[in-house]
């Protein structure tokens, strides 16, 4: 492989136009999110500019530790983590009184949650949990306990994991299993 050197003084590997579209998807949030701290540097924006590397830094970890680079739905998932632990801090520094750290906290989660795609609505949970019970037959829906890992599994073989909430999906599963059920 050789890469080569736009105008700019940026490199780019040669074999780029050959990626397949799976990784184009996790190179577009690497992507977004170093584009995002040139952006942050260049405006002077601190706080922007570091909370973007921290999650950056917590991607390259990942990668490392897993030995190859993570998918977009796991850079996702560490996007989402950031942004939970940053409002559950939001949460403890208000009770605490301690308003500049909320705010900068609060500030934080917001810059972070300009990458991460928004969440599946629960009608179109529904719709897509509708569609794989129906690909069961009935007597397979008779015991709903049975039924939850084979339906949870195949709907998540349909979608993105990232772009949902577990627990809801899991609620919104259960919830549909029995009423077949019944």
């Amino acid at each position: 492989m050789y890469h080569l050197r736009c105008s700019t003084g940026m490199r780019y590997s040669a074999s780029r136009a050959f990626r397949t579209s799976a990784t184009v998807a996790y190179e577009d949030i690497r992507e977004r999110l170093t584009a995002g701290v040139k952006t942050a540097m260049k405006n002077r924006d601190t706080v922007a500019s570091t909370t973007l590397r921290s999650v950056l830094s917590e991607v390259y970890n990942l990668d490392k530790s897993s030995g190859s680079k993570a998918s977009s739905s796991t850079v996702v998932g560490v996007l989402r983590k950031a942004i939970l632990r940053r409002r559950l801090s939001v949460a403890e520094f208000t009770k605490g009184g301690r308003t500049d750290l909320v705010e900068r906290e609060a500030r934080e989660a917001e810059i972070i949650s300009a990458f991460v795609p928004p969440m599946m609505p629960e009608a179109q949970i529904d719709l897509a949990l509708k569609e794989v019970l129906a690909e069961y037959p009935e007597d397979s829906n008779s015991n709903p306990c049975k039924s939850l890992g084979v339906v949870l599994k195949t709907f998540y073989s349909k979608v993105d994991k990232s772009n949902v909430d577990a627990d809801l999906v899991k609620r919104r599963a259960e919830a549909l299993l029995y009423a077949n059920s019944s």
